[in-house]
């Protein structure tokens, strides 16, 4: 019997290893226009849509009976189910997961990611593979839930503006961050974003990045990391790569990079630069 990973679509991963997942959609709305996150609408016509309409979208959780149908295609064949959703603090997804479990008699357990988008990523690469390793249900889920206290997102982003007004952050803190010309460095750290500094221009923010990685003690680097940019191409995730190359050279190969999706993008808006990582610690 093996263990099938569930996931939603906010965790950001490489196309080629999403096909090893389940994914439940989440959906994007522009007005009456609804989208099916990763379905009905790609990542470049989503950005081409948040920058040229005047409607500011709205995204909406998977909903229980979404899951419902996931992890019975899951557990079809008698397989478990282990399934990874965006942190809850963030999204009512995680409820919704845990909802559709009840009617699985146990075969399905659901992992609060208290992350989202590459930082839920890094989980679903270990559990996926614990499980082609011949790892149990139970034993994924207790090395997930210790893996997600010591993930960490650090990004640059261009305004907090979509941030406030999606409801993930206060107006107090939006308004903080957003003097002129000033590029605010969030991070995610338990579900929670935090507002962590200010910088003028790019260059100053990719050394506020590198500041911050260096701050929480470091990368593991046998841990995964990912990458990540929102918008339509990779420049400033290029430039963030030159200005931070003494901390990767040497220590890892490569970088998994990705496009950061439509949900996750409503809320943080173009010319964002992300990086996830599992943070060192003394054990």
């Amino acid at each position: 019997m093996a263990v099938k990973i569930v996931i939603d679509s906010t965790t950001d991963l490489l196309p080629e290893m999403l096909e090893k997942f389940e994914v439940v959609h989440l959906t994007v709305n522009f007005g009456d226009e609804e989208y099916i996150d990763g379905v009905t609408i790609d990542k470049n016509t989503f950005y081409e849509k948040l920058i040229e309409s005047d409607v500011m979208p709205t995204t909406s959780q998977a909903s229980p009976e979404a899951f419902e149908k996931a992890f019975k295609k899951a557990t079809e064949n008698g397989d478990d189910v282990v399934a990874i959703t965006v942190a809850s603090a963030l999204s009512g997804t995680y409820q919704s997961a845990c909802i559709a479990a009840e009617e699985f008699d146990g075969k399905v357990k659901v992992v609060d990611g208290r992350s989202v988008a590459i930082g839920t990523a890094i989980l679903a690469k270990m559990a996926l593979s614990l499980a082609e390793s011949g790892a149990s249900s139970d034993e994924i889920v207790k090395k997930i839930e210790e893996e997600r206290e010591n993930i960490i997102i650090v990004a640059l982003i261009d305004t907090l503006e979509y941030l406030k007004k999606g409801g993930r952050l206060s107006k107090t803190a939006a308004i903080a961050g957003g003097i002129l010309n000033i590029k605010p460095v969030v991070s995610v750290e338990q579900g929670t974003i935090n507002v962590l500094g200010k910088a003028r221009g790019s260059k100053h923010g990719n050394n506020l990045l590198v500041k911050e990685i260096e701050k929480v003690g470091g990368v593991d680097f046998d841990k995964p990391i990912f990458l990540g940019y929102t918008g339509h191409d990779d420049y400033l995730l290029r430039k963030y790569l030159e200005d931070s190359r003494y901390l990767w050279e040497g220590n890892v190969e490569d970088i998994p990079e990705t496009c950061i999706g439509s949900v996750i993008g409503t809320h943080v808006g173009p010319g964002a630069v992300a990086v996830a990582f599992v943070k060192k610690t003394s054990a």
